[in-house]
């Protein structure tokens, strides 16, 4: 079967991970780079057990909800794959992959999905980039025709899958400005300069890796991730780059010689400014580090927090924990609301933002702990610092480990809202509970646009 090409299948469904779904004889097929309505020829690239993987190689008849993208990278950098799709269709099947996964792995019948949060911002909504460099830019079949001209080192995005290959990044509709120029500038001050761009094969080079940050306050955080600690030439890119950009509040750099880009064990260096920036939200203000998390779509963040607030159904008096919190704040959004908010982390460097966070914004009633959240999640913990009467948990895709859902049971906190940016992780864990809680509600909330991910908020009721 594998190499074999399918004709006219046409594409039903999409499934969890954003692929389109067909089925031949029986067999599910997923495919990449096609949409329902689309009639196509498909090439089986890989053959399971159970199901079939292809690709697109002709496409006969567009689907309705089919049109133009507007990048010129769209369909070889690997993100915004859903640009040619119309957002109320993006809308449509996130909603749909929401209220099926609860279904068929929250095994929840005639689940109450609420209808999904738009996003007001279609483009230019991220507040973060993580650009990389490479010796030798990723070229496609066109620009191989004139490779002369093409060839060269490249800053911007991997290609999905290849951890070695870089598409070089002309203009990106994904942060507003000056995150292209920032980019740009620092492409040509390297090229200009004979700066040696990033082997990650050979493991050679200086420039590895950019990372630019920015917030509504219009405060600005780039992140020169190198190599080796050639101090003179890192001087002199770091100066161009505070010189061309002098409205940049805190210029950082890192060395890291790993074999991959984390950064959360290493030191990060300030070369000019501050050493974090500063975010506001409904009248508080949230310190952003280097290592810090904070959501990635700023303005749709408040819908997604006021989402969570009122699933919280707060009245002053409850005492709520607020578990993976990151810098605080969802803790310290909800604290006013609250008794008190317990912060539950397992990154130091987060839980020392959180704490700052609530200091800058005179809470008083928060207290922050760092730590495995399997091993503070005990009923020491619960009766040392008072029994939760809501939790508000926001985990990594992954979602919560076994062990943290059994603790979450057994605190018999009147409510749980849970906040997921992986709806099978989150429908998994909401099983896991269903002795104990009833899913009253779900809100689907579209923090990406333009893409398969979808954020979702459950709110689960302590069963009578």
């Amino acid at each position: 079967m594998k190499g074999k090409i399918i004709e006219k299948l046409q594409i039903e469904d999409i499934a969890d991970d954003g692929r389109s779904v067909t089925r031949h004889n029986g067999l599910v097929i997923f495919v990449d780079k096609a949409m329902p309505g689309d009639v196509v020829d498909v090439l089986i690239t890989r053959k399971h057990n159970s199901y079939l993987e292809g690709r697109v190689t002709l496409r006969h008849e567009s689907s309705q909800f089919r049109i133009d993208a507007f990048c010129k990278h769209f369909g070889v950098c690997g993100g915004c794959k859903w640009q040619d799709m119309k957002y109320e269709a993006q809308l449509h099947f996130k909603q749909k992959q929401v209220a099926e996964t609860m279904t068929r792995i929250g095994k929840i019948s005639n689940v109450n999905v609420l209808p999904i949060i738009q996003s007001p911002q279609l483009k230019y909504y991220r507040n973060k980039l993580d650009y990389s460099f490479a010796d030798k830019k990723f070229l496609t079949k066109e620009q191989y025709i004139n490779i002369e001209e093409n060839k060269g080192p490249a800053l911007g995005y991997h290609i999905p899958g290849r951890f070695d290959q870089v598409l070089d990044i002309d203009e990106c509709f994904l942060q507003p400005a000056p995150s292209d120029a920032i980019r740009k500038s620092i492409r040509e001050y390297a090229i200009k300069n004979n700066l040696p761009y990033m082997n990650i094969r050979g493991k050679k080079g200086l420039l590895r890796s950019l990372i630019i940050r920015n917030t509504l306050k219009g405060e600005l955080m780039v992140i020169v991730m190198v190599y080796d600690d050639d101090q003179a030439t890192l001087s002199g890119l770091l100066s161009h780059i505070a010189e061309s950009f002098p409205e940049i509040t805190s210029l950082l750099y890192i060395i890291n010689q790993k074999a991959n880009d984390t950064f959360h064990d290493l030191p990060v260096h300030v070369f000019k400014g501050k050493d974090h920036i500063m975010e506001e939200m409904e009248g508080l203000k949230f310190r952003i580090g280097p290592k810090s998390f904070f959501q990635t779509n700023p303005v749709q963040t408040l819908s997604l927090y006021n989402t969570a607030q009122n699933f919280a159904a707060l009245t002053g008096h409850q005492t709520v924990y607020d578990l993976y919190t990151g810098t605080g704040t969802i803790a310290n959004f909800v604290a006013r609301q609250s008794k008190k908010v317990i912060g539950v982390d397992f990154v130091a460097d987060a839980i020392a933002d959180a704490k700052i966070n609530s200091a800058i914004n005179d809470i008083e009633n928060t207290s922050f702990f760092a730590g495995d959240m399997m091993a503070l999640l005990t009923a020491d913990f619960f009766n040392t610092h008072g029994k939760p009467e809501v939790i508000i948990t926001d985990p990594p895709r992954a979602g919560m480990h076994f062990d943290v859902v059994s603790q979450l049971a057994k605190s018999q906190a009147e409510r749980i809202v849970y906040i997921s940016c992986n709806p099978s992780t989150q429908a998994r864990d909401v099983q896991l509970l269903d002795e104990s809680y009833d899913v009253v509600k779900v809100q689907p909330v579209d923090m990406f646009p333009h893409t398969a991910h979808v954020e979702s908020i459950a709110l689960l009721l302590k069963k009578q």
